[in-house]
Protein backbone atom coordinates (compact mmCIF):
# COMPACT_ATOMS: atom_id res chain seq x y z
CA UNK A 1 0.00 0.00 0.00
CA UNK A 2 2.92 2.34 0.58
CA UNK A 3 6.25 2.75 -1.08
CA UNK A 4 9.17 0.73 0.19
CA UNK A 5 10.56 2.18 3.36
CA UNK A 6 13.83 1.41 5.16
CA UNK A 7 13.33 -0.53 8.33
CA UNK A 8 15.67 1.88 10.11
CA UNK A 9 18.57 4.17 9.34
CA UNK A 10 21.60 4.68 11.53
CA UNK A 11 24.59 6.52 10.10
CA UNK A 12 26.59 5.49 13.17
CA UNK A 13 26.06 1.78 12.57
CA UNK A 14 28.25 0.65 9.66
CA UNK A 15 27.95 -2.65 7.90
CA UNK A 16 29.30 -5.39 10.11
CA UNK A 17 29.50 -5.44 13.88
CA UNK A 18 27.43 -2.92 15.90
CA UNK A 19 29.12 -0.02 17.73
CA UNK A 20 30.74 -0.73 21.06
CA UNK A 21 28.17 -1.02 23.81
CA UNK A 22 25.30 -1.64 21.41
CA UNK A 23 23.55 -5.03 21.39
CA UNK A 24 24.09 -7.21 18.29
CA UNK A 25 20.33 -7.32 17.77
CA UNK A 26 18.27 -4.10 17.62
CA UNK A 27 16.19 -3.61 20.80
CA UNK A 28 12.47 -4.32 20.85
CA UNK A 29 9.61 -2.18 22.11
CA UNK A 30 9.84 -3.94 25.48
CA UNK A 31 13.46 -2.80 25.85
CA UNK A 32 13.01 0.82 24.71
CA UNK A 33 11.59 3.80 26.66
CA UNK A 34 7.94 4.42 25.88
CA UNK A 35 7.25 7.49 28.03
CA UNK A 36 9.08 10.74 28.70
CA UNK A 37 6.45 12.24 30.98
CA UNK A 38 5.80 15.26 28.78
CA UNK A 39 2.10 16.24 28.65
CA UNK A 40 0.11 17.34 25.62
CA UNK A 41 -0.04 21.06 24.85
CA UNK A 42 -3.72 21.67 25.72
CA UNK A 43 -6.94 19.81 26.32
CA UNK A 44 -8.07 20.84 22.83
CA UNK A 45 -4.99 19.17 21.37
CA UNK A 46 -5.65 16.00 23.38
CA UNK A 47 -9.30 15.84 22.36
CA UNK A 48 -8.41 16.54 18.71
CA UNK A 49 -5.86 13.75 18.75
CA UNK A 50 -8.36 11.34 20.31
CA UNK A 51 -11.05 12.27 17.78
CA UNK A 52 -8.81 11.48 14.81
CA UNK A 53 -7.47 8.24 16.30
CA UNK A 54 -10.80 6.96 17.65
CA UNK A 55 -12.67 7.23 14.35
CA UNK A 56 -9.81 5.81 12.32
CA UNK A 57 -9.35 2.91 14.74
CA UNK A 58 -12.98 1.89 14.25
CA UNK A 59 -12.52 2.16 10.46
CA UNK A 60 -9.43 -0.07 10.64
CA UNK A 61 -11.23 -2.46 12.98
CA UNK A 62 -13.88 -3.04 10.33
CA UNK A 63 -11.11 -3.84 7.84
CA UNK A 64 -9.55 -6.31 10.27
CA UNK A 65 -6.02 -4.90 10.10
CA UNK A 66 -4.01 -1.73 10.52
CA UNK A 67 -2.82 0.32 13.48
CA UNK A 68 -3.33 3.92 14.57
CA UNK A 69 -2.17 5.80 17.63
CA UNK A 70 -0.46 9.01 18.64
CA UNK A 71 1.77 10.80 21.09
CA UNK A 72 3.90 7.70 21.49
CA UNK A 73 7.53 7.05 20.58
CA UNK A 74 8.25 6.00 17.01
CA UNK A 75 11.73 4.49 16.74
CA UNK A 76 13.12 4.63 13.22
CA UNK A 77 16.85 4.86 13.95
CA UNK A 78 19.09 3.06 16.37
CA UNK A 79 20.72 6.36 17.33
CA UNK A 80 17.50 7.17 19.19
CA UNK A 81 18.23 4.31 21.57
CA UNK A 82 21.33 6.16 22.76
CA UNK A 83 19.41 9.01 24.36
CA UNK A 84 18.40 11.22 21.43
CA UNK A 85 14.74 10.32 21.70
CA UNK A 86 12.24 11.43 19.10
CA UNK A 87 8.68 11.93 20.32
CA UNK A 88 6.34 10.29 17.87
CA UNK A 89 3.66 12.00 15.82
CA UNK A 90 0.45 13.30 17.37
CA UNK A 91 -1.42 10.90 15.07
CA UNK A 92 -0.05 8.18 12.85
CA UNK A 93 -1.50 5.36 10.79
CA UNK A 94 0.12 2.12 9.63
CA UNK A 95 -1.64 0.00 7.03
CA UNK A 96 -1.27 -3.71 6.38
CA UNK A 97 -0.11 -4.68 9.88
CA UNK A 98 -1.87 -6.77 12.55
CA UNK A 99 -4.03 -4.96 15.06
CA UNK A 100 -3.06 -5.04 18.70
CA UNK A 101 -1.46 -3.06 21.48
CA UNK A 102 2.05 -1.61 21.16
CA UNK A 103 4.13 0.17 23.80
CA UNK A 104 5.87 2.16 21.07
CA UNK A 105 6.26 1.86 17.32
CA UNK A 106 9.63 0.28 16.54
CA UNK A 107 10.15 0.35 12.78
CA UNK A 108 12.65 -2.51 12.58
CA UNK A 109 10.43 -4.68 14.79
CA UNK A 110 7.11 -3.91 13.07
CA UNK A 111 8.56 -4.05 9.56
CA UNK A 112 7.57 -0.59 8.37
CA UNK A 113 7.28 3.06 9.29
CA UNK A 114 3.93 4.89 9.49
CA UNK A 115 2.05 5.46 6.25
CA UNK A 116 0.29 8.65 7.33
CA UNK A 117 1.27 11.21 9.98
CA UNK A 118 -0.66 14.18 11.38
CA UNK A 119 0.93 16.81 13.62
CA UNK A 120 -1.23 19.19 15.69
CA UNK A 121 0.37 22.62 15.68
CA UNK A 122 0.83 24.89 18.67
CA UNK A 123 2.86 28.03 19.29
CA UNK A 124 5.65 25.96 20.82
CA UNK A 125 5.73 23.20 18.17
CA UNK A 126 4.66 24.82 14.88
CA UNK A 127 8.18 25.68 13.72
CA UNK A 128 9.44 22.17 14.47
CA UNK A 129 6.37 20.47 12.94
CA UNK A 130 6.74 22.47 9.72
CA UNK A 131 10.51 22.22 9.62
CA UNK A 132 12.56 19.63 11.49
CA UNK A 133 9.85 17.02 11.89
CA UNK A 134 8.71 17.42 8.28
CA UNK A 135 12.27 16.73 7.17
CA UNK A 136 12.48 13.66 9.42
CA UNK A 137 9.24 12.28 8.01
CA UNK A 138 10.45 12.97 4.48
CA UNK A 139 14.12 12.01 4.61
CA UNK A 140 14.48 9.54 7.47
CA UNK A 141 11.13 7.80 7.92
CA UNK A 142 9.88 8.16 4.33
CA UNK A 143 6.29 8.65 5.48
CA UNK A 144 4.14 8.65 2.29
CA UNK A 145 1.65 11.27 3.55
CA UNK A 146 2.09 14.07 6.09
CA UNK A 147 -0.54 16.53 7.36
CA UNK A 148 -0.55 19.31 9.93
CA UNK A 149 -3.43 21.13 11.63
CA UNK A 150 -3.72 23.91 14.21
CA UNK A 151 -6.74 23.20 16.49
CA UNK A 152 -6.96 26.89 17.40
CA UNK A 153 -6.51 28.14 13.82
CA UNK A 154 -8.29 25.66 11.50
CA UNK A 155 -7.14 27.50 8.38
CA UNK A 156 -3.56 26.53 9.20
CA UNK A 157 -3.69 23.04 7.79
CA UNK A 158 -1.81 21.38 4.97
CA UNK A 159 -1.05 18.02 3.45
CA UNK A 160 1.92 16.57 1.60
CA UNK A 161 2.51 13.45 -0.47
CA UNK A 162 5.95 11.90 -0.86
CA UNK A 163 6.83 11.96 -4.56
CA UNK A 164 10.29 10.91 -5.74
CA UNK A 165 11.55 11.33 -2.19
CA UNK A 166 10.25 14.89 -1.76
CA UNK A 167 7.01 16.12 -0.19
CA UNK A 168 4.67 17.73 -2.70
CA UNK A 169 1.63 19.72 -1.45
CA UNK A 170 -1.80 18.08 -1.51
CA UNK A 171 -4.16 20.75 -2.79
CA UNK A 172 -7.53 21.22 -1.11
CA UNK A 173 -10.50 20.30 -3.26
CA UNK A 174 -13.43 22.53 -4.19
CA UNK A 175 -15.02 21.81 -0.80
CA UNK A 176 -11.89 22.80 1.13
CA UNK A 177 -11.03 19.20 1.97
CA UNK A 178 -7.64 17.47 2.06
CA UNK A 179 -7.66 14.01 0.52
CA UNK A 180 -5.50 11.08 1.57
CA UNK A 181 -4.99 8.98 -1.58
CA UNK A 182 -3.31 6.26 0.46
CA UNK A 183 -6.25 5.78 2.83
CA UNK A 184 -8.98 6.68 0.35
CA UNK A 185 -10.33 9.07 2.98
CA UNK A 186 -10.50 12.83 3.34
CA UNK A 187 -9.87 15.30 6.15
CA UNK A 188 -12.75 17.73 6.72
CA UNK A 189 -13.52 20.57 9.10
CA UNK A 190 -16.45 19.72 11.35
CA UNK A 191 -18.21 22.25 13.53
CA UNK A 192 -19.71 20.71 16.66
CA UNK A 193 -19.42 19.62 20.26
CA UNK A 194 -16.87 16.95 21.06
CA UNK A 195 -16.48 15.87 24.69
CA UNK A 196 -18.01 19.11 25.88
CA UNK A 197 -15.88 21.43 23.75
CA UNK A 198 -17.65 23.36 21.01
CA UNK A 199 -15.34 24.18 18.13
CA UNK A 200 -14.04 23.42 14.67
CA UNK A 201 -12.53 19.96 14.58
CA UNK A 202 -10.51 18.06 12.00
CA UNK A 203 -12.16 14.75 11.19
CA UNK A 204 -11.58 11.80 8.94
CA UNK A 205 -14.41 11.38 6.45
CA UNK A 206 -15.46 9.23 3.54
CA UNK A 207 -14.81 10.62 0.03
CA UNK A 208 -18.34 12.08 0.02
CA UNK A 209 -17.52 14.10 3.13
CA UNK A 210 -19.50 12.05 5.66
CA UNK A 211 -17.35 11.90 8.85
CA UNK A 212 -16.19 8.52 10.11
CA UNK A 213 -17.98 7.80 13.40
CA UNK A 214 -16.10 7.38 16.62
CA UNK A 215 -16.70 4.29 18.75
CA UNK A 216 -19.14 6.26 20.91
CA UNK A 217 -20.99 7.65 17.90
CA UNK A 218 -21.20 4.22 16.31
CA UNK A 219 -22.56 2.76 19.57
CA UNK A 220 -25.08 5.62 19.80
CA UNK A 221 -26.12 5.12 16.18
CA UNK A 222 -26.49 1.38 16.77
CA UNK A 223 -28.63 2.05 19.86
CA UNK A 224 -30.77 4.54 17.94
CA UNK A 225 -31.19 2.07 15.08
CA UNK A 226 -32.14 -0.66 17.55
CA UNK A 227 -34.64 1.71 19.19
CA UNK A 228 -36.09 2.65 15.81
CA UNK A 229 -36.39 -1.03 14.90
CA UNK A 230 -38.10 -1.71 18.25
CA UNK A 231 -40.45 1.22 17.69
CA UNK A 232 -41.19 -0.02 14.18
CA UNK A 233 -41.85 -3.51 15.50
CA UNK A 234 -44.11 -2.04 18.20
CA UNK A 235 -45.98 -0.01 15.62
CA UNK A 236 -46.28 -3.09 13.42
CA UNK A 237 -47.59 -5.14 16.35
CA UNK A 238 -50.06 -2.37 17.19
CA UNK A 239 -51.19 -2.24 13.57
CA UNK A 240 -51.57 -6.01 13.51
CA UNK A 241 -53.61 -5.80 16.73
CA UNK A 242 -55.76 -3.07 15.21
CA UNK A 243 -56.30 -5.15 12.06
CA UNK A 244 -57.17 -8.19 14.16
CA UNK A 245 -59.66 -6.12 16.14
CA UNK A 246 -61.10 -4.75 12.90
CA UNK A 247 -61.41 -8.27 11.52
CA UNK A 248 -63.14 -9.35 14.75
CA UNK A 249 -65.52 -6.39 14.47
CA UNK A 250 -66.24 -7.20 10.82
CA UNK A 251 -66.78 -10.85 11.69
CA UNK A 252 -69.21 -9.81 14.45
CA UNK A 253 -71.08 -7.56 12.05
CA UNK A 254 -71.22 -10.36 9.50
CA UNK A 255 -72.56 -12.71 12.22
CA UNK A 256 -75.23 -10.18 13.21
CA UNK A 257 -76.11 -9.60 9.56
CA UNK A 258 -76.42 -13.34 9.03
CA UNK A 259 -78.64 -13.59 12.14
CA UNK A 260 -80.77 -10.71 10.84
CA UNK A 261 -81.10 -12.42 7.48
CA UNK A 262 -82.06 -15.66 9.20
CA UNK A 263 -84.67 -13.81 11.31
CA UNK A 264 -86.01 -12.09 8.21
CA UNK A 265 -86.17 -15.35 6.33
CA UNK A 266 -87.98 -16.96 9.28
CA UNK A 267 -90.44 -14.06 9.43
CA UNK A 268 -91.06 -14.29 5.68
CA UNK A 269 -91.51 -18.04 5.93
CA UNK A 270 -93.98 -17.67 8.80
CA UNK A 271 -95.84 -14.94 6.89
CA UNK A 272 -95.99 -17.18 3.83
CA UNK A 273 -97.22 -20.08 5.94
CA UNK A 274 -99.96 -17.90 7.48
CA UNK A 275 -100.93 -16.61 4.07
CA UNK A 276 -101.13 -20.13 2.74
CA UNK A 277 -103.24 -21.23 5.69
CA UNK A 278 -105.55 -18.25 5.28
CA UNK A 279 -105.85 -18.92 1.55
CA UNK A 280 -106.72 -22.54 2.24
CA UNK A 281 -109.34 -21.44 4.74
CA UNK A 282 -110.90 -19.04 2.29
CA UNK A 283 -110.89 -21.64 -0.45
CA UNK A 284 -112.65 -24.04 1.89
CA UNK A 285 -115.29 -21.45 2.65
CA UNK A 286 -115.82 -20.81 -1.01
CA UNK A 287 -116.16 -24.49 -1.70
CA UNK A 288 -118.74 -24.73 1.08
CA UNK A 289 -120.91 -21.98 -0.37
CA UNK A 290 -121.25 -23.57 -3.79
CA UNK A 291 -124.77 -25.11 -4.61
CA UNK A 292 -124.89 -28.83 -4.51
Amino acid sequence: MSMAQPLFSDPDWPVGDPPEGMPPVPPTQDELPCDDGEPMETQRHKWQMDLLIDALDLWLQEKGEGYTNGNMFVYFSLEQTRGRHFRGPDVFVVLGVPRGERKSWVVWEQGKAPDVVIELLSRSTAASDKGEKKQIYQDRMRVPEYFWFDPFNPEDRAGFQLTDGVYQPIERDGQDRLHSPLLGLTLVLWQGDYLGIEGTWLRWAMPDGVPLPTHAEAAWNAAENALQRAETQTQLAQEQTRLAQEQTRLAEEQRRFAQAQQALARTERERAERAETELARLMALLEGDKPR
